[in-house]
């Protein structure tokens, strides 16, 4: 009788298949199964009713969508705050080099430490935070009043602060993680390059224009396009609970809408109508993102 020989490579591969499967699954069912959640577009879908019982409306929601104003004007608040993500996507990179480049490690740990925390706070602390220090009585809004003797306007309340207020606590959040990846990369830099360059005679400042910035642009183009796919994803946690009367008109994102009409309003059927539209124009996005990464650099993402 043959005996048969497992060849030591291919079971490793195996195994590191069956490691991934539980994630696969995790992905199908809270990824791929919720598509079929899109039949309710169509529909005049009533809670509490069964969806065969329903009314075919066909595209009559999607139609909806053009005529709505409120879509526009949240649409308009999407874009701006997704174009001022955009234009500072490079902070996290310049951050990671200014990290690497303070020689203590005690200091860059705990730097790299207390900047990374943030992320791990919830928008509603976050809030809480934001409202001891900014609210009309606040601490930082009573010292500036005490300094100028002028009444002064809590930045909570401020239409025209909205988008640099939000992004700003957005930057003060997530810079720290998003510059993790960054510090993997230059961790991967061959020093010899640093080196070559140090003999040429160039300081700090040559050899992270240099040698750095050029062998983290891959790394940043991949996350360039993840960052235009997700273009109208801006989220709805931070916006709805910074949301007031006065600041609605301006904060209120196209998450934060659809959330409202979905849930809120139980109008589940044009809640999903948006959504799906949101999630083909995202796509277009990523793929025209991965089309002009391929004209520019020669090869792409996807």
């Amino acid at each position: 009788m043959k005996k048969t020989t497992v060849i030591p490579g291919r079971r490793k591969k195996y195994n590191l298949l069956f490691m991934t499967l539980p994630f696969m699954v995790i992905v199908l069912l809270f990824n791929y199964v919720p598509i079929f959640g899109w039949i309710y577009s169509v529909f005049d879908y009533i809670p509490g009713i069964s969806i065969l019982e329903c009314d075919f409306v066909g595209l009559d929601y999607f139609r909806l969508i053009f005529r709505d104003a409120n879509v526009v004007r949240t649409l308009k608040n999407t874009f701006i705050f997704a174009l001022i993500g955009i234009v500072l996507t490079p902070l996290p990179m310049l951050f990671a080099i200014l990290l690497n480049e303070i020689k203590c490690s005690p200091v860059r740990r705990v730097v790299q430490t207390f900047t990374t925390l943030p992320n791990f706070i919830s928008w509603v602390i976050i809030f809480s935070l934001a409202f001891s220090l900014f609210a009309t009585d606040g601490v930082v809004t009573s010292l500036i009043a005490g300094i100028t003797g002028k009444e002064v306007t809590s930045i909570l309340s401020s239409g025209e602060s909205v988008y640099w207020f939000q992004t700003f606590l957005g930057i003060w959040k997530s810079l720290g993680w998003s510059s993790i990846i960054y510090l993997a990369a230059i961790a991967g830099i061959d020093q010899e390059q640093y080196e070559a360059a140090r003999v040429d005679g160039a300081g700090y400042f040559q050899c992270a224009v240099h040698v750095t910035i050029p062998a983290l642009m891959e790394t940043y183009v991949v996350l360039f396009i993840l960052q235009i796919g997700n273009f109208l994803n801006t989220g709805y946690e931070q916006y709805m609970l910074f949301k007031n009367a006065l600041t609605a008109n301006n904060i209120e994102v196209l998450d934060l809408y659809t959330y409202r009409i979905g849930l809120e309003n139980m109008d589940y059927s044009y809640g999903v109508a948006i959504s799906i539209l949101k999630s083909l124009v995202s796509i277009s996005l990523v793929v025209l993102a991965n089309m002009v990464a391929k004209k520019i650099r020669g090869n792409t993402v996807i």
